[in-house]
């Protein structure tokens, strides 16, 4: 059984962690905007270990370039932006208490956005859950608006509190969460290099997968374990994928193994049973559903079609 002391903090508002940090009460408790030389020698009075129940959205810049953050180190000197979600388990490296970097921190706390439909809809901002070595690298252009945008956040936040603040604030949000979502497309495309040799190392975990015994034992592969291999989030595999093939991960696995089953049903005499539990289906029948969505054929009419 895990000990107590090995299980991390939760910080469950944002007050909660202006007080830990020494820093100012919040404008308004359910959300926040700080700046990060505030930290500067204040994050050792973090655990080492903590979640929060509540969005953090934070850009970095650091004068010395890279420094560690989590269990890595990444290059903050072009300045990044990290995305985490409430309750992603976040840790503070021993360098970090030490290091100097500037940029600006916001909190959101999910009751914050209630009512609104971005409380739902932020959801499907993937970034989210991203790992941290899959940060938003800013362009001098894209900084700029992101800056701007905290800018005016801040500035909204510091006014008296109306009818309209709470709308004025989720605009803004909204605005800023996009904004990220249209940089992070523009960094899949710059960095299609590096994204083609992940996708060719996908390509060769299905393939090795389906060319072993391993389906037989372990079924179909999942989107988590081969974004493990390829030390990505799963999400991020997804959003990367989608960028160069117009597929997510689970789309690819499905291409995958559908043309495996095509090979399977016209190069050899194995029975329909056999190719399903062979590709990793407990099951003919499920085997037969997804061949038929895929292809519009049942697996024994595709076969039948090559030997007409």
């Amino acid at each position: 059984m895990k000990k107590t002391e090995d299980l991390p903090v939760r910080i469950t508002s944002i007050s909660e962690l202006h007080r830990m940090l020494g820093l100012p009460k919040p404008l308004h408790p359910l959300i926040s905007i700080s700046d990060n030389s505030e930290l500067s020698g204040k994050r050792d009075l973090l655990p080492h270990c903590f979640v929060f129940d509540f969005y953090k959205v934070s850009y970095k810049k650091g004068p010395s370039g890279k420094i560690k953050y989590g269990q890595g180190h990444y290059d903050f000197e072009e300045g990044t932006m990290v995305f985490t979600a409430p309750l992603q388990v976040l840790a503070v490296g021993e360098e970090d208490a030490d290091t100097d970097y500037y940029g600006v921190t916001l909190n959101v706390h999910p009751d914050f956005l209630r009512n609104y439909p971005l409380s739902k809809t932020i959801k499907n901002y993937g970034f989210f859950s991203y790992d941290v070595h899959e940060a938003l690298h800013l362009s001098d252009k894209e900084k700029s608006v992101i800056l701007n945008l905290f800018g005016q956040m801040r500035d909204e936040l510091e006014l008296p509190i109306d009818d309209f603040s709470q709308d004025v604030m989720v605009s803004y949000l909204e605005v800023l969460f996009n904004y990220s979502n249209r940089f992070y497309k523009r960094q899949f495309i710059t960095r299609k290099a590096v994204n083609h040799d992940l996708l060719t190392r996908l390509e060769h975990l299905l393939n090795s997968y389906f060319d072993s015994e391993e389906s037989l034992a372990k079924g179909l592969p999942t989107v988590e374990n081969l974004a493990a291999q390829l030390h990505l989030s799963p999400r991020y595999l997804s959003d990367m994928l989608r960028s160069l093939t117009g597929q997510n991960a689970q789309q690819h696995i499905h291409e995958k193994m559908i043309a495996r089953a095509k090979e399977y049903l016209t190069l050899t005499n194995m029975s329909v049973g056999e190719i399903a539990y062979h590709l990793g289906f407990e099951r003919p029948q499920s085997f037969n559903k997804v061949f038929k969505q895929k292809t519009n054929l049942s697996p024994l009419a595709y076969r039948q079609s090559f030997t007409a």
